[in-house]
């Protein structure tokens, strides 16, 4: 069965209801499961998973360690493939885009947040959010990467290398930088596991911008009790299967 999100309040509907009560979704996830190998042994790590996440709303992905949290990120940010079923991005199949679509595709329509960062450490705050559009040739690219740094509160910190920024900080220039070229989908891999409250406050709130603001579909794994607290669904995985969603 496919879990269709409502974006105002995180009520399920069901698959078989009415198309016209139905969210149309910028990502979409259909029976999907990623079977790894290690030598000769098969090791299921998502099985069967079905789920379509809403715009302008925030869902979060709970469970254990091992549960298959980071493996659905990486799917539905088609950074990898599913060995069964399929992943659509506004309606088109990842596994089905060439390497050229695909490198567009994430170029323009997502975002990445993940939990060590992963800013370039020889490039200023403002030169990592604006290292995207630079990427896709876009113009206007300084202007566009100061009002994200601006967004996240951070537009006195754009001269700034990373070493001279806080964790939060940090974070802050992560999310402008995932934000700068306006995604529909927003993925973010234990945004606040390496902050403390405070910081972590700060990120799950420009989360929340991104989609009741932006219209982001957020979708984000997380172990903490106080980032799932912030999601519009709670999607519970164990052993690579979804247990329930409350």
């Amino acid at each position: 069965m496919q879990i269709v999100f409502s974006s105002n309040r995180g009520n399920l509907v069901d698959a078989l209801a009415s198309k016209s009560k139905m969210l149309v979704s910028r990502l979409e996830l259909r029976g999907v499961s990623k079977t790894y190998r290690n030598g000769s042994q098969p090791s299921e790590v998502l099985h069967d998973i079905s789920l379509a996440p809403a715009p302008g709303a925030v869902t979060a992905l709970v469970g254990r360690s091992g549960c298959g949290k980071t493996t659905l990120l990486h799917l539905a940010g088609a950074m990898d493939f599913p060995t069964a079923g399929e992943v659509l991005i506004d309606g088109r199949a990842t596994g089905s885009l060439s390497d050229a679509e695909l490198t567009a595709l994430r170029r323009t329509r997502v975002g990445f947040v993940f939990q060590f960062f992963q800013l370039l450490p020889t490039l200023t705050a403002l030169e990592n959010v604006e290292l995207p559009l630079l990427l896709a040739r876009v113009s206007g690219s300084t202007e566009a990467a100061r009002d994200r740094l601006r967004w996240v509160g951070l537009e006195d910190k754009a001269a700034s290398l990373p070493y001279q920024l806080s964790g939060g900080q940090m974070q802050r220039v992560a999310i402008a930088r995932a934000l700068v070229h306006s995604p529909g989908i927003l993925i973010a891999d234990e945004p606040t596991g390496n902050l403390d409250t405070a910081s972590g406050d700060q990120v799950l709130g420009l989360l929340r911008d991104a989609a009741t603001k932006l219209g982001a579909t957020v979708l984000m794994a997380t172990h903490s009790a106080e980032a799932a607290a912030i999601a519009d669904a709670r999607v519970h995985l164990r052993d690579g299967r979804i247990q329930s969603v409350p």
